[in-house]
């Protein structure tokens, strides 16, 4: 293996969805790193881009959870936390206090699953005095406009008789009035920062019901049902008076939330692996790595597109850093490979071409492609 003295090998993975978290991941590929060479400095650094897993990521990356008792997507209480990062400053995910994940018996409610949840985190977050919050909004169940959110914020959704909307994007059709008179004085005056990886507009064919309400569970009729009644909360807020622009990229995010909290609460919108590594301070270890192993479940077409491992080696090749890949399955030939980045590619299925049998022993698996692709490169 040579002398390892003073090199640096930071593994940067995300999730293997259905086998790894992201951490349990990256716990396996620094084994394989320490098999291939054992005397160098492995740093393991989780990555996320702002859904399920981010709470977990940061909390590894030194952030302290504080306990928060939420409404899960269909009003059933949970138990979630934010993130508190530092006195001023907290990370609250959606997906863990009323995501996908949180559905009763993973059965969706697309008409009725609320947003209400992560506005109750972003709420006690607040209220602990932390004034700058950083929302992760992916893995979300509903399709309510971010509705429900900012009810938990104080905002009331009235119907034409002044009576107060029941929570989910199947109620907007009914409704008349936005009364934002009530909103907390701590969301007026805090900084929101969303991490958020799509560029979906609010309507129309790319829009969050018709793009991602089939992925929540519903079917052509309540897509219609939940593409009408957001486009009826855009035409409510510019009735009175507010300029809302429903085409700005990313307001298709989690089923509306995106568009509600630019317009409403003066939110930005930035890529949700940038957000997440700046909050870990990912740049700063890769900066001084020899070597770094980055990967997730699949790297696909859809890695092209902005996905975590693209992150990674998109920050690598500003310091000029090696990156190889690492994930259950590789679906790209090895142009794209390097057209990505990566000095090298290594998938799970290579080893074991049982899909089923490759996602149970994914960590032993991974251990051993990690030592296998980092030896090539780093000999």
């Amino acid at each position: 293996m040579g002398d390892d003295a003073g090199v640096t090998i930071v593994v940067a993975c995300g999730a293997f969805k259905g086998s790894l978290t992201a951490i349990e991941s990256c716990h396996h590929a620094a084994e394989g790193a320490r098999r291939a060479h054992p005397d160098a400095d492995v740093v393991e650094r989780p990555v996320a881009d702002g859904g399920g897993g981010s709470l977990e990521v940061m909390v590894a990356g030194g952030a302290r959870p504080v306990p928060v008792t939420a409404s899960g997507p269909t009003g059933e209480k949970v138990e979630t936390s934010f993130a508190a990062i530092d006195p001023d400053t907290a990370f609250v995910e959606m997906a863990d206090a009323c995501g996908l994940l949180r559905l009763p018996d993973d059965i969706p409610r697309p008409l009725e699953a609320s947003s209400r949840g992560v506005g109750e985190v972003m709420l006690e977050a607040l209220r602990s005095g932390r004034g700058n919050i950083h929302l992760g909004i992916g893995g979300s169940a509903s399709t309510d406009g971010g509705t429900g959110m900012l009810s938990a914020l104080g905002v009331r959704f009235l119907d034409s008789r002044g009576n107060e909307l029941p929570d989910g994007g199947g109620s907007l059709l009914h409704l008349d009035r936005v009364d934002l008179d009530g909103l907390d004085p701590a969301v007026r005056a805090a900084r929101v920062l969303v991490a958020c990886d799509v560029d979906n507009p609010l309507l129309g064919p790319l829009g969050a019901a018709r793009v991602y309400g089939p992925q929540k569970g519903a079917s052509p009729g309540e897509v219609d049902i939940l593409e009408a009644g957001l486009a009826r909360l855009a035409e409510v807020l510019r009735a009175q008076g507010l300029d809302v622009d429903p085409d700005a990229p990313g307001s298709g995010a989690a089923g509306g939330v995106g568009f509600t909290v630019r317009e409403l609460l003066g939110a930005s919108l930035d890529p949700g692996f940038e957000v997440l590594g700046t909050l870990t301070g990912l740049e700063d270890v890769v900066s001084a790595a020899d070597l770094v192993v980055t990967g997730e479940g699949r790297l696909d077409d859809q890695t092209m597109h902005g996905k975590t491992p693209l992150g990674v080696a998109s920050l690598c090749r500003t310091h000029g850093v090696p990156v190889v890949a690492v994930c259950g399955r590789l679906d790209l030939g090895a142009e794209r490979v390097a057209e990505a980045g990566f000095a090298a590619a290594a998938a799970l299925t290579e080893v074991e071409p049982d899909l089923e049998r490759s996602m149970a022993d994914a960590g032993p698996l991974l251990e051993g492609v990690a030592a296998d692709v980092i030896s090539r490169i780093l000999p």
